[in-house]
């Protein structure tokens, strides 16, 4: 069986890493004997001509798909265009999203056969042998599917309890070298589930509120793996990393007796650490550690059952700094009841912390207590527009609060940031900033510059030049700086660097020279 998943179209703002979720369940369809190909959108070109190109090419029995509410709509959109063009082929959808709105997705994109909800290996792994045979479907546990229009909701799927049983992600399906050349952390989890109540969030629904904890031994395979790739900065995606102080300690003891060399970020909450625990992960390579602390204001900290306190919040702080590690807090605005005395509360606290810190915007994600419960707040949701679930304006009103009030509110807030961004780009221009400051702005400049090129399969159109090598680089130089808007020295010396490191490689193709990234299958 030929499977094939798509990993769709996700923007730079939100810090694409290696689709995680896919690679789990690319592995257990492989561990199920199929041959599989993930289509990666996020990090090249994507186009319904050359979807259709690559899907021809390969001829897939099923075709799978993931998406956060943020991009759900093109990833439904993709599978309805396969659903048209290959009528015979299977079509999966699961994530986050439509494990919480599988009838809705279902009825308003008919192209889609099958919605997994939850959890998806165990279900996809007993999907698979009855796949072709719809009147089984019905005794799979954790799917939603039509039935000659009525809808088929089947029972549901308990969670993995051996998560060591789990293959480990299938990495090597990804094209590895772009993500690398991006420079984004590669995501791993240790646990699954989460305790904890918060109205804004899906972590307790989608995986359970008891954490199932992945052995240190386990983990630590799967970080020499990774290693192995030349990567050297991961990404704990736990809800809750710091659940268990007794597991943490083994986690850390394993990556130190292994003299792992990794640098790595988790996120925690404010009332599970201490200076004690924080010392002991930096020991073990963590650089800096998450907390979501949503709000200075104690009442709305109960009301959104966020379960800590303000003393807590700045010892955690304090503790982050005697640790010496990067303590990064984040606060919501637009949470119910949210008022301009509640949102200046936030702000004094984040000012107290001393810890970088970030404002969002709630979005009330299918799923989540606050959207499903919505007539217990004083909360109004003004949008179904899914593409505006991305946390970056408000989409809600409070009695207090209009959405352009928050939305101004945070402008105001985050108005010094914005002008020592543009000053120390001034400075990067004029050549007088100082060495961290030209590695600040030069890096996201450089960031830029490479999803550029990777979303506009920029090499792959400009990759056959004069014969001689060098010239050919500095012709391509001079392209890609006119498409990025950078001077020629600054994209040469990228280019450059990305060639030195091995994520594109220069080949000599028919008497031209040709251009390639690293994972090119051809």
């Amino acid at each position: 069986m030929k499977i094939a998943l798509i990993a769709p179209p996700y923007p730079l703002e939100e810090v694409p890493s290696p689709p995680l979720g896919l690679t789990y369940i690319a592995a257990v369809c492989e561990a199920a004997g199929a041959q599989v190909k993930i289509f990666d959108y996020i990090v090249r070109g994507y186009s319904e001509t050359k979807l259709k190109q690559e899907l021809n090419a390969f001829g897939p029995d099923v075709v799978g798909t993931n998406s956060v509410t943020m991009n759900f709509k093109q990833a439904a959109a993709i599978l309805s265009i396969v659903k048209q063009t290959f009528p015979e082929v299977i079509t999966l959808m699961g994530g986050p999203h439509v494990s919480f709105d599988a009838e809705n997705t279902l009825s308003l994109f008919p192209g889609i056969d099958i919605i997994v909800k939850g959890e998806g290996e165990a279900t996809v792994t007993q999907l698979l042998p009855v796949i072709h045979t719809p009147e089984k479907w019905e005794t799979i546990p954790g799917i939603v599917f039509k039935d000659h229009g009525q809808m088929i909701i089947t029972a549901p799927r308990p969670f993995i309890q051996d998560l060591d049983a789990l293959p480990l992600p299938a990495r090597h399906l990804l094209p590895m070298a772009r993500y690398q050349a991006l420079g984004y952390p590669v995501s791993i989890i240790t646990s699954r589930g989460c305790p904890n109540q918060c109205i804004f969030c899906l972590g307790r629904r989608m995986v359970g509120q008891k954490v199932r904890f992945r052995s240190a031994g386990h983990i630590a395979d799967e970080i020499e793996q990774i290693i192995s790739l030349g990567i050297s900065v991961i990404n704990i995606a736990d809800d809750l990393f710091t659940a268990s102080k007794r597991r943490v300690t083994a986690f850390c003891n394993e990556l130190v007796r292994r003299k792992l060399d990794i640098s790595w970020s988790a996120f925690s909450r404010v009332n599970t650490v201490d200076t004690q625990i924080l010392k002991l992960m930096k020991n073990a390579g963590c650089h800096s550690v998450s907390f979501g602390i949503e709000s200075g204001n104690p009442e709305m900290l109960k009301r959104v059952k966020k379960g800590i306190t303000i003393d807590q919040a700045k010892r955690a702080a304090m503790a982050c700094r005697e640790a010496g590690i990067r303590g990064h807090a984040s606060f919501i605005v637009g949470l119910p009841g949210e008022t301009r005395d509640t949102m200046n509360d936030s702000l004094k606290l984040q000012k107290e912390l001393e810890i970088e810190s970030a404002f969002h915007f709630l979005s009330p994600f299918p799923g989540t207590a606050v959207r499903e419960d919505i007539a217990d707040y004083d909360l109004e949701i003004l949008t179904d527009d899914w593409d505006q679930y991305n946390a970056n304006r408000s989409i809600v009103k409070t009695d207090a609060l209009t959405p352009e009030q928050m939305d101004a509110f945070i402008h105001d807030a985050t108005e010094q940031n914005r002008k020592d961004w543009e000053e120390l780009k001034i400075k990067y221009a004029n050549k007088t900033a100082t060495p961290y400051e030209q590695m600040q702005v030069g890096g996201f400049y450089r960031m830029e510059m490479i999803f550029k090129l990777l979303t506009q399969d920029f090499l792959e159109q400009h990759s056959s030049l004069e014969t001689d090598h060098a010239t050919a680089l500095k012709a391509l130089s001079e392209k890609a700086a006119t498409m990025a808007g950078l001077d020629f020295d600054f994209t040469e010396t990228t280019l450059k660097d990305l060639l030195a490191k091995g994520y594109i490689r220069m080949e000599t193709y028919q008497g031209k020279t040709r251009f390639l990234w690293a994972d090119h299958s051809h």
